[in-house]
């Protein structure tokens, strides 16, 4: 599975995958733990594949930064998300050096971290452009 179907829903800890869309909005599951929610039209959802993180130059595809942590960490778990704001700075100027400290916060590191670790241990770990390049890696 790609990132094309898992989403973060504001408000809602981890993320969630897609199931299917409903007249009033979403079916989600929770990758945490397995619960089924549903999400009305209003409420904050994002893709993963649609974020990006801010660099100097331009702004890089959290799908791109996912591949270079499984890169660092052989396709392993990386650091805890609870680890100090030091560290997780620290780690995160090793993985991606040209990021924008300024409009990147120890928050969205923390969430970064959080969700490959959590994309990990459920053997989501496809970080390919689309729906199309995972078909044709499997």
């Amino acid at each position: 599975m790609s990132l094309e179907k898992i989403l973060s829903i504001s408000g809602k800890p981890g993320l969630y995958q897609l199931k299917t869309q409903t007249r009033t909005g979403i079916l989600a599951e929770s990758l945490i733990d397995g619960k089924k929610v549903t999400v009305s039209a209003r409420q904050n959802v994002s893709l993963l594949s649609e974020i990006a993180i801010y660099t100097l130059t331009e702004e890089v595809p959290l799908r791109d930064i996912f591949k270079k942590i499984a890169e660092k960490e052989n396709g392993g778990e990386t650091i805890s998300h609870k680890s100090s704001k030091d560290e997780l700075e620290e780690y995160f100027f090793e993985v991606l050096p040209e990021y924008d400290e300024d409009r990147v916060y120890p928050s969205d590191i923390k969430k970064v971290v959080q969700w490959y670790n959590l994309l990990v241990k459920n053997g989501i770990t496809n970080f390919s452009e689309s729906a199309e390049d995972a078909s044709e890696e499997e």
